[in-house]
């Protein structure tokens, strides 16, 4: 158990390495790149704001954006100050080479150097920590649901393999499956958070104004308040995979010598699914 727990450990240096050399091909290769969407951007801005927020320079260089407004091409600066246009390239690390631009990434990443927002004024790094205690609330409690919810379910649905409760069960879980997770959040939005329908739920935040006035009773309703619809959204789309492999892995299991022993030595149903079958399965 150790040395597989290595093996997975170590397999996610390789997997993040590829994931990344993915991404930095894709920004390189796909048209429209960051480049042209930031100079259609200022185009279509008119120029001033956008280059205040890359450069300090001149004024002349913010007077040469103005008249940036005029038709340019897809891929290219018709209209921009030749010296904009490679502070732009500047900005997004495009006045190197490519290969130097990938080694810089992988070295930035390794010690988590994610650079500035363009529209915060502020570290990546800064964002990701200011966000992280909800995505963290999210996906523990959605995990925990999740495992609470279909192994006992899964367990169900092999026991009655076939009946109605399985098929109706089987129905609700791949259609929730089959729905986008995004799509579903926006449906619980509008008809249960403020939308022109019911006004249940709250429709952004993790806690509610004067949550540090609150007894503790009251804190964690609120809390659970506030996590109910994305976790209802979450756990939809994430039934079906574990719901059904754990009915599969006890079919697979349900058949086998040892359960046909263990009930013909008269033990519980519950005590043969749980403390035999659910071990091997």
């Amino acid at each position: 158990m150790t040395s597989y727990i290595l093996r997975r450990l170590l397999l996610i240096i390789p997997t993040l390495i590829g994931i990344m050399t993915i991404n930095f091909v894709i920004v390189q290769v796909a048209p429209g790149g960051p480049v042209d969407q930031f100079i259609a951007r200022m185009q279509g801005q008119g120029g001033m704001d956008v280059t205040s927020r890359i450069t300090n320079t001149s004024s002349e260089m913010q007077d040469s954006t103005s008249t940036s407004d005029q038709s340019g091409r897809t891929r290219g600066a018709q209209g921009i100050d030749p010296e904009l246009l490679r502070e732009i390239e500047r900005l997004y690390g495009f006045d190197k080479p490519a290969h130097e631009r990938y080694l810089q990434m992988l070295v930035n990443y390794a010690v988590f150097d994610f650079g500035e927002s363009f529209y915060r004024d502020r570290t990546v790094l800064e964002l990701i920590w200011e966000k992280l205690p909800v995505s963290a609330s999210l996906g523990v409690w959605s995990t925990l649901l999740v495992y609470l919810v279909c192994i006992p379910l899964g367990i169900s649905k092999a026991v009655r393999h076939g009946s109605r409760f399985d098929i109706w069960t089987s129905t609700v879980i791949i259609i929730g499956n089959a729905i986008p997770v995004f799509l579903f959040a926006i449906i619980l939005i509008i008809f249960f958070a403020g939308g022109n329908y019911l006004n249940w739920f709250p429709l952004r935040g993790l806690t509610s104004d004067g949550f540090a006035d609150m007894s503790l009773f009251g804190k964690i309703l609120d809390y659970f308040w506030h996590l109910a619809l994305p976790l209802i959204a979450i756990l939809i789309g994430s039934f079906a995979t574990l719901t059904m492999l754990t009915k599969n892995s006890f079919l697979d299991e349900i058949g086998k010598q040892y359960v046909v022993t263990a009930r013909a030595k008269g033990l519980p149903e519950r005590r043969v699914l749980y403390g035999h079958v659910f071990r091997n399965a």
